[in-house]
């Protein structure tokens, strides 16, 4: 459970990375948020993924020292 925890927390943390550095149109179209011709990046989105895997790190420390 710990080692999913931190796989997830590192995986959103990078897509985080994508909504932050990336316009809408450039981000891979599998992405929610993707909009052809918008030339804006998606802050809300990258704020959420990124919020949510320093909480999943949380819980894969969290769950080690049990």
């Amino acid at each position: 459970m710990k080692l999913v925890a931190y796989v997830l927390g590192i995986a959103l943390i990078v897509i985080a990375a994508f909504y932050l550095l990336l316009p809408a149109d450039q981000l891979p179209s599998f992405f929610p948020g993707y909009e052809t011709g918008l030339a804006r990046i998606r802050m809300k989105h990258g704020l959420a993924s990124g919020a949510l895997g320093v909480v999943l790190l949380a819980v894969g420390w969290w769950l080690g020292r049990r």
